[in-house]
């Protein structure tokens, strides 16, 4: 074995960083549930450890450590001279605004829950079982939502459903939509609350997920016309949809065709099924990139297990590719379909009968 100690020395110092942000995901769940990112960006000013204390209620000595690990991953920013710390613009709109298109603190949420799996996923890369969705720590359930909808406010409305054929007139004038796979609800409460002609459903074999999501509906004003149900992809009720979708979760499901041939034997004749995935190319090498690896990673922990969980078990995993999406969608009696456009995160397609 000969080491190149320049080589080596590089990958050192990769897996130290990433050891350092294994550790820092933590403290960003620790800033967002205690309020302490959002104090920061309120204050308008730097601060003391001592006064984001007193403003969040919070230990000064836990808060002062936090800091310091918030300013060494450039989280929040530390002023030298003055020896007290404030968020810049980017960091406040980024860690502190949920409105924000890319507020990120539930992307480590999702890390940090679907992490407290490791043990028993261990022993499952063994056996080859799956572990289901149900199964996994609840802060999965709220980190899933807290890191797509920031992405899905940014994107649904505005650029989304216009890219689709005829879509958006048939919403605004009346359309009956099922929201597949909808978790927690946003989705669905994003599209009611954008077009108030059209009656919304959203199913999701996650009872639990669907309590909530029915008083997310009440909260966002749109309760009387959205209804949320506990059904599968496969079986879920209901004929004659103009519109159906799914968002991040197609991949997941273990019978994928399966589910494919249940929503065009529900679709209206000329219904619309939109289709949103994680960005991924058809070849492997062309996603390994920081983006692939966070996908590939997820469905490592979440997405492949929860497949290999439910019957057939293909597994097709987040970084599948709109070629192994054609050939699934295609399979479940679709003749038409198409990229409508896509994001960094995000392709979306266009499915007709």
């Amino acid at each position: 074995m000969v080491i190149q100690e320049e080589k080596l020395h590089q990958f050192l110092g990769r897996c130290i960083t990433d050891f350092g942000a294994t550790m820092h995901a933590g403290l960003v769940v620790i800033g967002e549930k205690l309020g302490l990112y959002k104090a920061m960006a309120q204050a308008g000013k730097a601060v003391t450890p001592a006064e984001l204390a007193e403003l969040t209620q919070t230990n000064e000595r836990y808060v002062r450590e936090w800091l310091n690990a918030q300013a060494a991953g450039g989280y929040v920013s530390y002023d030298e001279e003055n020896q007290n710390y404030f968020l810049s613009e980017e960091q406040a709109f980024a860690l502190a605004d949920e409105s924000s298109p890319v507020y990120l603190p539930g992307a480590f949420l999702l890390a940090v829950s679907a992490l407290r799996a490791v043990p028993k996923l261990t022993e499952r890369f063994r056996t080859g079982e799956g572990f289901g969705w149900h199964e996994h720590d609840a802060g999965l359930f709220r980190g899933t939502e807290m890191f797509f909808r920031p992405g899905y406010s940014a994107n649904l409305v505005n650029s989304w459903i216009p890219a689709l054929d005829g879509v958006e007139e048939k919403l605004k004038d009346g359309a009956k939509v099922a929201d597949i796979g909808c978790g927690l609800g946003a989705s669905t409460i994003l599209m009611a609350q954008a077009y108030p002609n059209s009656t919304f459903t959203g199913f999701d074999y996650h009872d639990e997920s669907i309590q909530l999501a029915r008083r997310r509906a009440e909260e966002g004003g749109v309760a009387g016309r959205i209804s949320f149900e506990v059904a599968r992809a496969k079986d879920f009720p209901g004929g004659d949809y103009d519109f159906v979708t799914y968002f991040d979760c197609l991949h997941d499901m273990g019978d994928p065709v399966g589910a494919a041939t249940h929503v065009r034997e529900s679709l209206a004749s000329d219904g619309t099924w939109m289709i949103v995935e994680p960005f991924a190319h058809d070849d492997v090498k062309d996603n390994l990139n920081p983006i692939g690896r966070a996908f590939y990673s997820a469905s490592t922990l979440i997405c492949t297990p929860a497949s290999l969980s439910q019957e057939v078990g293909l597994a097709l995993g987040a970084q599948a590719g709109e070629t192994k999406m054609k050939e699934v969608i295609t399979q479940g009696g679709f003749s038409h379909f198409r990229r409508a456009t896509e994001t960094p995160f995000n392709l979306v397609y266009e499915a007709k009968p």
